[in-house]
């Protein structure tokens, strides 16, 4: 009986790609989208997390789904699913602070950063205001430790950053006032270790998540870090003349203050469990019209993933309380149009074959994808990929089309396409986008976008199936599906454009004043920082760096993850050449770059 509903199903389907059949599909694309919207947003879904229980059965689900439809796995693949390892969670196991020989802190008082190096560390305490150094070409001159030696003690500093600074200096102390800023201008110091005072009461003592993880930097910052909360704080600085909110009073106005010792020594220790998952993509080919299975292969895709019951990134106005998000624009919205388009190039096939992906930890920082075209692919292997995300909440006839600029021929298929698909359409050359489309761009492949728009339902549990646009989420997946279909018929395969990285779009770039070249590759869990690509002509290429090196020093600072290349741009300056130090295969390399005005 499913069967024979999904081989109705797929006859109906061709509407979606071809116009001429048209006249009767929408009504049932509608429904057939309403139904896997229904499935991935169900009983048991939960959410969808990365390496949840509630992933996996969407995943089942849409392996069922294509396995009807005739599609193989890849080559070197024995089945749909495809499984990547990620960094999930990082688990405190009992850190504990030692001061003076009588003060003595751990279980509920201490948390170790998630980013902390595990072992031990011993010293003098030296209380450092707020922990903050500004490089020194900025205007602003502030620097929590000058005149102290810092070696081998362990800092003791404020969270945040002065209340009261004048506007222009309380961007940048803020800019630098990060947790893992912090971490690193003590370990770049010679600090043994680093002490952060809480403002909070108490930690919850079910909770031993260490704070501070960050997918897109989930290594260590090279020192042991804690954090204590505020009656411990008090504590520690018993006897030295100093309180909590006597030291930030006198701090807030923006003087970076003295360091000082503090009584007794000290010694702190870390213990990390450093917890691993896994996910999984699904991705799996129809053949062309001529039966072949071989790339190059036009590729669609939609991240299947969401966030669970919330987590960081949720919007949930209701005091951020564990509730399910759904997520059923973003993206079983996108999964469902691209299992339309499935459904319909099984029925009739294009001029190329055609790569079915759904990908999971995209909410985690594209981590499916990312692995998906890091070790699955070769870049020759995909003519094109068009991606959609967040597409079900149609508004006003508005889509939008984003990374037009990646190709010279998308311009005359996105319009051609639109003839039937009658889109008022917003247009976008930018490709570096926060969705799946970014790691083919980044592999030197054209990509598509296509978004409806974001609402006040974004990562919260009102995101649900019931505030779908149905019949424009069938629109789009039709005009999905005459995109691909334009674009398989093209030999040979499109030319690749590369487009300028925006110095905004990404957090390694946001106070960049100078130009570069790089582009990081971001979820590693190396020392240093790993490039995913050189930009072409950029002075990175021209000094010889290429992807897959390792940026172990920048400019005489040492670079353990992303935020220390990011603190490291800020004190070079146009025209003047930097060391680079890198890791190559192992070897240890140096090169001069000289950095230029963005173009």
């Amino acid at each position: 009986m499913l069967d024979l509903r999904r081989l109705a199903a797929a006859s109906l389907f061709v509407g979606l790609i071809a116009p001429s059949s048209a006249g009767s599909a929408p009504a049932q694309t509608e429904d057939e989208l309403r139904a896997d919207v229904a499935v991935l947003t169900g009983p048991g879904t939960e959410g969808r997390a990365v390496g949840s229980p509630g992933a996996a059965l969407a995943r089942r689900y849409l392996i069922s789904e294509l396995e009807a439809l005739g599609a193989a796995p890849l080559p070197d693949a024995r089945e749909l699913g495809l499984p990547f390892g990620f960094l999930a969670q990082v688990d405190d196991l009992g850190s504990s602070l030692t001061a003076g020989g009588h003060k003595r802190f751990g279980g509920d008082q201490v948390r170790a950063f998630a980013f902390s190096e595990t072992g031990e560390a011993r010293g003098e305490l030296l209380f450092a205001g707020f922990g903050i150094r500004v490089p020194e070409n900025s205007e602003v001159r502030y620097d929590s430790y000058a005149g102290q030696d810092v070696r081998d003690r362990v800092a003791v500093v404020l969270e945040g950053a002065p209340a009261e600074a004048e506007d222009g200096t309380l961007a940048t102390l803020r800019r630098h006032a990060s947790l893992r800023a912090k971490a690193a201008a003590a370990r770049d110091r010679g600090a043994a270790g680093l002490v952060v005072l809480s403002e909070r009461e108490a930690f919850d003592p079910e909770d031993r998540t260490a704070p501070g993880f960050d997918i897109a930097a989930p290594g260590s910052q090279g020192v042991v870090t804690v954090r204590i909360d505020r009656a411990a704080g008090e504590r520690l600085l018993a006897g030295s003349g100093l309180t909590l909110e006597g030291a930030r009073r006198e701090l807030d106005r923006g003087d970076p203050g003295e360091a000082r010792l503090l009584p007794g020594f000290a010694t702190l220790t870390v213990s990390l469990d450093r917890v691993r998952a896994s996910g999984a993509n699904v991705a799996a080919l129809l053949p062309a019209a001529d039966g072949r299975l071989a790339p190059p292969w036009i590729a669609i895709g939609a991240h299947y993933d969401h966030l669970g019951m919330g987590g960081a990134s949720s919007l949930n106005p209701h005091g951020g309380a564990p509730a399910v998000h759904p997520g059923a624009d973003d993206n079983a919205s996108g999964t469902a149009a691209v299992l339309a388009v499935a459904r319909a190039v099984a029925a009739s096939p294009l001029d190329r074959p055609l790569l079915v992906a759904f990908w999971s930890g995209e909410e985690s920082g594209l981590l499916g994808s990312n692995a998906f075209v890091s070790d699955r692919i070769r870049p020759e292997d995909v003519a094109a990929y068009v991606n959609l995300d967040m597409v079900g909440r149609l508004r006003e006839n508005r889509l939008t089309v984003q990374a037009m600029g990646s190709a010279s021929v998308w311009p005359s298929i996105v319009e051609r396409a639109n003839v039937p698909g009658g889109f008022d359409l917003a247009l976008s050359d930018d490709p570096w986008l926060p969705t799946d489309s970014s790691a083919f761009n980044a592999a030197g492949i054209p990509t598509l976008n296509l978004f409806t728009g974001t609402h006040p339902d974004y990562h919260r549990p009102s995101d649900t199936p019931d505030r779908l646009n149905y019949p424009g989420l069938a629109r789009v997946a039709r005009f999905a599906g005459l995109v691909a279909r334009r674009v398989a018929a093209i030999d040979p395969p499109p030319e690749f454009l590369r487009v300028e990285r925006a110095a905004a779009d990404t957090p390694a770039r946001a106070s960049m004043s100078v130009y570069t070249g790089t582009i990081p590759e971001y979820a590693t869990e190396i020392e240093g920082l790993l490039l995913g690509g050189v930009m072409e002509g950029g002075p990175a290429e021209k000094a010889g760096l290429r992807k897959g090196d390792v940026i172990v020093e920048f400019g005489g600072a040492a670079i353990l993850t992303i935020y220390d290349y990011m603190g490291a741009l800020e004190a070079v300056r146009i025209g003047e050449p930097v060391t680079v130090t890198f890791l190559r295969d192992g070897e240890r390399h140096t090169v001069t770059l000289v950095p230029t005005a963005r173009p």
